[in-house]
């Protein structure tokens, strides 16, 4: 690499070898990077010129930065032939103008390598030598993309980034997924080696100027960084240089991590600087250096301003810093905020190149010369010479050990053929149906090893007037591919496939022997064309040999863009004509030898090698793909033993052949007189015809025989060098910009002279075509002499049409070029190439890309091509393999994103490929100034391949896109490439109140609010209303209806564990009360906690508590098998709510006392605990009796979905109220029965367990929701059996009986379950309904009875546990879509259903009597009118009276109990609810004859995100991202410092983890305008869930920020 600066300077011989051996050493990694680059620049340093610096220390340049002006330019045009476009300018401008007839904006210069003196002619020298040796040892690189150029320019990109220190957190991965490397050559993800952290030098803020950068202080320097990692292996030198502190610093820092000849990934965790993986040692051990600390951990607050130091944290805030730094794409200022938001196409830019040139003239090839003694037609020929000459060689082949196999005459091949097409029309079906005809379709299936075989089977079908359609040989039942061959044979109408004898053996058999039908195939007969196995023609029988017409020959396949397969038909003119014109062009005598190396089924091996050599009698010798793998130089050894004039093979059969090269003695190349590149047409093959040239040269190799041609399956040869004799004539060539190729313009080198690409011409337009170039879309209009279009022919040598598919054809085949002011340029069709390029000085034709190849990146044009030999010039190259790496574009958010997929080598460890993946972004960002979407790396050997071992690309996209890829490494960076989001949203200033209500009056919205019936003008005989208090209606009951059972218990079978009446109730209450008083000796408004599982004895106690004057809490038990996570969460209610005594059964007595819990919590600190097993036997002397209805009933405690416990006091006058509420809404009396599966801890669960039978005495059947774990019909059982019409029931629950129940509806019908009675179902919640859950759960019972109206949802939260819930009387719940993007705005814009962008929302059940609700503006406290999303306010008797709290934070409860509208009504005293909703006028009639007002509730405002000015709900992108991929069971997302963080369930293997990592991307990217930050891949069961089967969002993000999930794998997006 180095020594192209060195080619100009006159350096002594023996430092010039000196330097060789340097190189050599460093390429088999005896000498690290560092030390290569140290000797070297010792040794040179006495020849390089010495710039002066700014404090006047002279300074080692850079190796890639020579003294610009001149070494620079010689090395180019020495390597390159290419000069300075200045000097060509002078002597090109005449020729050109008279060539074209305009002047060009572009020149090329001929010649170049001649006009420079002999010495400077790139000999090879030591140094060349040595390159070339060094470029074997390093493995197979594939030379097809390899670029000396373009190398050094990548290197030279690199370097620029090279010393700004960029932080890109690396992922993490559990170690079980990190199975390719040994234990010990893994890192551990907590300490994994560093390197210099960006904050290692930032305290020296005056650092000097360092060499290469100018004046550019040393923080700005370091800290500026662009996306990426930062060491590259070009030279560190430019820090060695003297100056300050600050870069001493730097050069010792950097001395430390030059470790071997690769560096440390741009690892984010540690700050030392010693390369070494860090133990983490016992506490005892005494080490003098201190632990390190995590990254930026000691600097760094959450937002909260809490200091966090977590590893996890300090990667995020790393990546927070990272993407805080400015991005070069500018985010284009579009996006209206209205509601037809499109993200609007990138604006151009204003300084982009546009073309100037004239417009271009159709180019026409020579005239097509007609010789005589031409055949009329092929199968003409073949008669002509396997009579004339049958002894005459046609086909030689070759065994694997490079031996010929067979050699096929023109008389056997004429007698086999003719043998093969008399038995395929006569031996196939019977005489009166033969199932083959002239004119029909044939498969011919041969293996790339037996040409002989296939050229018999093909020429039997032209001799038979069969059309032959060769396709590959089907390996396996699931080829890549194979089943879009299957589709072409199909609409081919293929019924007959010809094969050979081995390869019929060789194909996959059915155990019965039969040849299984492949996916997609048609029904095939194989035959055998060998021909022991077919009959001899009869004598008198003779294939009817007509001249060339326009029937069809054959039908070459060809793979699209999108991996569909279709047919190019080729007529017998065409095919004669094409044989013609290469005949022509390419100068082809009688008898002259051809060695081939191509597959001769298709492309330019078949037109050679098949078709062109049978027309002139040449000998051809093939060599197998099979031989070229064991010795790539078998056809260099085939040339000179055959003393071949032709060969025909492809840029990496040159390149194989360089890398085996070994002084090969007894070369001699000298008999060549044409070596024809198959695919010239790659801009990168240029590099291998140069290499090539250059090594053997000496062998008898001239410079005029290469050859390359430019091709396509629709217009066959579309251009081809003519062998000249002249040798002073050498090959054009053009640098362009790849900048302007992006816009499609033709700009010579760019200034920066990184970013360019090399073109070598493909000789000119063929004999008797025309060609011309287009515009790539759009109507084809021609294109300027200075732009890059799509090439077009007009010739008889062509395809005429994709096979049965008419609309194709006629935008492929039948175009008509037009001039720019819209007339044709010819009468004839022109024919799309699918080639970009451009028709050059002297009628040279110039390829830069490929149509399929290309991808269209917020309007510029990028080349596959072109990225996958960036990617491949990023050193050291050892992490991935070379040929086997995959670049496409997918479509995400409206514009196309760039994907990488490589083949990792499997002794590669995690960070070196991580490093590689890092600089392979750099370099594409600085070559081609566009960001790369996701780099993935595979496992070795995983991609799908061709048959002849190249990557399927559309099978890899497939597998990208549905997740099957199972990458092991991915990095995505959609904050750098995705540049289209729409605008954040700006907040309006606030407007006044009164311009709010004016506003609303003149848009004629009404103001949002609504309320239930009214209790005081409810006529209802209630008995129960004459007492203010609950105790005294069990007193009343007790008396009155004392055997009337209020609760039944139910166990697990299903039977009933324990019921109670109302005197029974009562008694036990009295007895719980004397044993507070006594054993507790308690004083009325003492706090008593309740730890009971769900059952009788927790309503015993609590009426126990009642009768005695203190005040309940109920608290969930600690779970046996779970004691450590969920006996805190008891022991911290206990404590919060002031208990002075706690009350349970024996068992968990036992329980809160044993050595576990000991473990868990300190239990010497539990207050008095009562065993109510043993109770004494009296009654107390009086039952309490509270003085004032508004003293405290019982506290409520809960823990939110925001994580927060919350404890509430409920008063007795709330309570009472409450359950007159609920009773008054489900109309409950005490004829009825109602089925509660609920948790009895806390909100409405906890009321309808333990209150409203008490009240309204109905009976309530309980049914523990734990008890569903083993038998999950029990509910719905239960349901059924006693007849119920209303029951209550979680979201947990629901979902429990969907899951476990889905596949036993029948077998439950027959045990006689009916639901047909069920009124009202009820779901217990505190969210937006789930209407998916409630939706599937109604489809799946209506078989057994339920009515799809009866499922509702409720709402309650702290204020209010119970704001809606829907009744007996009143309408069904509504459904309604409304606009999600509109919904972020705040705003309520309904659609219709299936619109995009729609959400379903539906009401949460009808307010319940009492209850009035507004919706206000959570910010301004301002009502909002009908069509906006506000906070639920709430006012009712039943809202809670306040938290109850240790510290009393009076302010917190002010406000969200005593709240008032700031205009408007502002004497009503509100609750704040904390949920966003929005309530709407429906058409529907409430009971009371009303329009009626449906509340729907969106989402709670602690949970909401505020991201880019838009509120999102977490629920709204989890729905996305569940339904991304299969695997995924469950997510949840939270943000942290403005990142998204996404954490997904697998429901999978582990391998699977890494595919979702791009899919949920994508899918937050194009349905919510978001960058995902984080993705954080876990196991099933790690999202905490509560009790009311709610997401703990805050939980999951306390627990990923300590790094307590133990991921599967996060990934850090940049």
């Amino acid at each position: 690499m180095a020594d192209r600066s060195l080619e100009g300077m006159a350096l002594p011989l023996e430092v010039r070898a000196r330097l060789a051996e340097l190189e050599l050493e460093l390429s088999e990694g005896d000498i690290t990077q560092k030390g290569y680059e140290k000797k070297r620049s010792k040794l040179i340093g006495a020849y390089l010129p010495q710039p002066p610096t700014a404090n006047g220390a002279a300074v080692v340049r850079c190796r890639l930065q020579p003294s610009e002006g001149t070494t620079r330019r010689t090395f180019r045009s020495a390597h390159i032939g290419v000069c300075d476009i200045r000097e060509a300018a002078a002597r090109e401008r005449e020729r050109a103008a008279s060539a074209t007839g305009n002047r060009p904006l572009f020149y090329f210069r001929f010649g170049v390598d001649q006009a420079l003196p002999q010495e400077r002619r790139a000999p090879v020298t030591p140094s060349s030598a040595s390159r070339y040796h060094r470029r074997r040892s390093s493995g197979s690189r594939d030379e097809r993309y390899r670029s000396d150029v373009h190398t050094e320019a990548v290197q030279a990109a690199l370097a620029k980034h090279k010393e700004r220190k960029m932080a890109v957190p690396m992922p993490s991965k559990r170690r079980s997924l990190v199975v390719q490397t040994s234990m010990d050559a893994y890192t551990p993800p907590d300490t994994s080696s560093g390197s210099e952290d960006e904050g290692s030098v930032q305290g020296d803020s005056q650092g000097t100027p360092t060499s290469s950068q100018g004046s550019i202080n040393m923080e700005h320097w370091i800290s500026q960084a662009i996306h990426g990692s930062t060491t590259s292996t070009t030279s560190s030198s430019s820090t060695q240089s003297g100056g300050s502190g600050a870069a001493h610093r730097l050069a010792d820092v950097m001395a430390q991590t030059h470790i071997e000849n690769h560096s440390a990934p741009p690892d984010v965790t540690t700050y030392t600087s010693e390369h070494s993986i860090q133990v983490e040692r016992p506490q005892g051990s005494t080490t003098s250096r201190t632990a390190p600390k995590y990254g930026n951990a000691e600097l760094m607050e959450t937002g909260d301003g809490v200091p966090v130091s977590s590893r996890v944290s300090a990667k995020i805030q790393q990546l927070v810093n990272t993407l805080k730094r400015p991005k070069r794409p500018p985010l284009r200022e579009f996006f209206v905020d209205d509601f037809e938001e499109l993200l609007e196409v990138q604006q151009p830019d204003p300084n982009q190149p546009k073309p100037e040139g004239a417009q271009m003239l159709a180019m026409r090839g020579e005239q097509l010369g007609v010789v005589t003694n031409w055949p009329p037609s092929l199968e003409a020929a073949l008669q002509r010479w396997g009579t004339i000459s049958p002894k005459a060689p046609c086909l030689t082949t070759m065994d694997t050990n490079g031996k010929p196999l067979y050699i096929l005459t023109y008389g056997k091949l004429w007698t086999r053929s003719m043998k093969v097409a008399y038995n395929i029309l006569h031996k196939l079906g019977t005489k009166q149906e033969p199932m083959v005809r002239p004119g029909d379709r044939v498969a011919l299936v041969f293996p790339n090893n037996d040409p002989a075989a296939f050229m018999v089977a093909f020429y039997g079908c032209l001799l038979a007037e069969v059309v032959p359609v060769p396709i590959e040989v089907p390996l396996t039942r699931k080829d890549a591919g194979s089943q879009q061959i299957g589709f072409l044979l199909g609409s081919c109408g293929v019924t007959v496939a010809l094969t050979s004898d081995a390869c019929h053996k060789g194909l996959p058999k059915s155990p019965t022997g039969e040849i299984p039908q492949f996916k997609g195939w048609p029904k095939l007969l194989w035959f055998v064309t060998e021909s022991k196995h077919l009959s001899k023609p009869p004598r008198d029988w003779f294939p009817h040999i007509k001249d060339a017409n326009n029937d069809t020959a054959y039908i070459e396949y060809k793979t699209c863009k999108d991996g569909s397969v279709l047919g190019v038909t080729v007529t017998r003119i065409a095919l004669l004509t094409h044989c013609q014109a290469l005949t022509q062009a390419c100068s082809y005598t009688e008898a002259e030898t051809i060695v081939n190396v191509l597959d001769f089924k298709k492309d330019v091996g078949l037109w050679h090698g098949i078709l062109t050599s049978v027309m002139n009698m040449m000998h051809v010798i093939s060599i197998p793909y099979s031989l070229m793998k064991v010795n790539p130089l078998s056809w260099i050894q085939k040339v000179c033993q055959y003393k071949a004039k032709v060969a025909c093979v492809k840029s990496r059969d040159m390149h194989w052949a360089l890398v085996a090269h070994r002084d090969q003695r007894d070369v001699n190349l000298s008999s060549l007189r044409m070596l024809i590149v198959a695919d010239g047409a790659n801009p990168w093959s240029i590099s291998s015809c140069d290499a090539f040239l250059n090594v053997f040269q000496s062998k008898g190799l001239r410079q005029e025989v290469i050859c390359p041609c430019a091709s396509s399956p629709e217009a066959l040869t579309v251009a081809i060098r003519r062998p000249t004799d002249d040798s002073n004539q050498p090959p054009g060539r053009g640098v362009l910009s790849m900048h302007g190729l992006t816009y499609g313009v033709i700009r010579v080198d760019s200034e920066e002279k990184l970013s360019v690409l090399t073109v070598q011409d493909v000789g000119l337009v063929m004999p008797g075509a025309i060609m011309c170039s287009v515009k790539p879309d759009g109507i084809p209009q021609l294109c300027r002499t200075d732009e890059i279009g799509e090439l077009c022919v007009c010739a008889v040598a062509t395809g005429t049409s994709y096979y049965g598919l008419s609309g194709m054809t006629k935008n492929t085949f039948e175009v008509f070029p037009m001039t720019s002011s819209g007339a044709p340029i010819s009468e004839y069709p022109f024919i799309r190439t699918g080639l970009l390029g451009f028709v050059g000085p002297g009628g040279l034709v110039f390829v830069v890309g490929k149509m399929d190849g290309l991808m269209v990146v917020s309007g510029r044009r990028h080349n596959a091509d072109d990225i996958v030999a960036t990617a491949l010039a990023v050193e050291p190259m050892k992490f991935v393999y070379r040929g086997r790496i995959a670049v496409f574009s997918v479509t995400v958010l409206h514009d196309e994103r760039i994907v990488i997929v490589a083949e990792q080598r499997p002794d590669s460890t995690e960070e070196d490929s991580f490093q590689w993946m890092s600089r392979v972004l750099q370099a594409i960002d600085s070559i081609h100034q566009v960001g790369v979407y996701c780099l993935a790396l595979v496992p070795a050997n995983t991609l799908p391949k061709t048959p002849l071992g190249g990557i399927h690309l559309s099978e890899t996209k497939q597998l990208f896109l549905e997740g099957s890829l199972h990458p092991c490494n991915v990095l995505m960076c959609p904050h750098t490439c995705v540049t289209n989001l729409p605008k954040p949203r700006q907040k309006q200033p606030e407007i006044g109140p009164a311009s709010v209500m004016v506003g609303n009056l003149v848009s004629g919205k009404r103001i949002a609010q609504a309320s239930g019936r009214d209790l005081g003008q409810i006529e209802d005989n209630d008995q129960a209303r004459k007492f203010l208090f609950l105790s005294e209606v069990l007193q009343w009951r007790a008396q009155t209806t004392p055997d009337h059972v209020l609760y039944t218990l139910l166990n697990c079978r299903g039977t009933i564990a324990n019921s109670l009446t109302c005197v029974q109730l009562h008694k036990r209450a009295e007895k719980i009360a004397v044993m507070l008083m006594e054993r507790g000796h308690l004083q009325d408004g003492d706090h008593v906690a309740l730890v009971y599982p769900p059952g009788i004895d927790l309503i015993a106690a609590f009426y126990g508590c009642l009768y005695a004057g203190c005040v309940p809490i109920t608290v969930r038990p600690p779970h046996p098998q779970n004691i450590a996570t969920t006996l805190p969460t008891v022991k911290m209610i206990v404590e919060v709510s002031r208990s002075a005594c706690l009350m349970t059964t024996q068992l968990i007595c036992k329980l809160l006392r044993s050595r576990e819990a000991a473990a868990a919590v300190d239990v010497r600190t539990w207050p008095l605990i009562l065993d109510t097993d043993d109770l004494p036997k009296k009654r107390p002397a009086q039952i309490y009796k509270p003085s004032n209805p508004d003293t405290l009933a019982y506290l409520d405690f809960s823990v939110s979905t925001t994580g927060m416990l919350a404890g509430v006091k409920m008063s007795h006058a709330a309570t009472s109220a409450f359950c007159r509420s609920i009773k008054l809404q489900c109309e409950l009396y005490p004829s009825r029965e109602v089925a509660i599966c609920l948790d009895p801890y806390c909100g409405l669960g906890f009321v309808l367990w333990c209150l409203c039978s008490v009240y309204s005495g109905h009976q309530s059947i309980l049914i523990p929701p734990s008890e569903l774990e083993t038998n999950p019909a029990l509910w719905l059982l239960a349901v059924s059996q006693y007849k119920v019409r209303d029951t209550f029931c979680s979201y947990s629950v629901m979902e429990l009986c969907t899951k476990g129940l889905g596949s036993q509806t029948e077998s439950l019908k027959a045990r006689g379950l009916d639901l047909s009675r069920v009124r009202t179902c009820v779901v217990v919640a505190e969210e937006r309904p789930r209407i998916a859950l409630t939706q599937s759960f109604s489809k799946l019972f209506k078989d057994l009875g339920l009515h799809p109206r009866a499922v509702s949802t409720s709402f309650g939260c702290r204020v209010n546990l119970a704001i809606c819930l829907q009744g007996t009387s009143g309408p069904d719940p509504t459904t309604v879509y409304v606009d999600m993007r509109a919904l972020r705005h705040d705003r309520v814009r309904l659609v219709e259903r299936g619109s995009p962008h729609s959400l379903p929302l539906m009401e949460s059940g009808k307010i319940l009597p009492g209850v009035r609700i507004i919706i206000a503006n959570p910010e301004t406290k301002g009502p909002l009118g009908d069509s906006h999303l506000g906070e639920i306010w709430v006012h009712s008797a039943h809202n809670a009276s306040g938290y109850f709290t240790i510290y009393g934070d009076e302010s917190l409860q002010s406000d969200h109990f005593n709240s008032r509208l700031s205009f408007g009504d502002t004497q009503t005293i509100w609750a704040r609810t904390g949920y966003l909703g929005f309530l709407r006028r429906t058409e529907l009639t409430d009971a009371n004859g009303e329009r009626h007002d449906a509340l729907y509730v969106v989402g709670a405002l602690d949970e909401a995100m505020e991201l880019r000015g838009m509120r999102y709900h977490p629920i709204d992108i989890e729905t996305s991202v569940i339904r991304a991929h299969k695997s995924v069971t469950e997510c949840a997302v939270f943000t942290w410092t403005n990142l998204l963080v996404v954490v997904v369930e697998l429901d999978g293997s582990e391998q699977e983890a890494l595919d979702l990592v791009p899919l949920v991307t994508n899918v937050v990217l194009e349905e919510h305008y978001l960058i995902v930050g984080v993705v954080v891949v876990v196991d099933i069961g790690v999202i905490p869930i509560n009790s009311r089967g709610e997401k703990q969002r805050m939980h999951l993000r306390d627990g990923f920020l300590a790094d307590q999930l133990d991921p599967i794998y996060v990934a850090y997006n940049m």
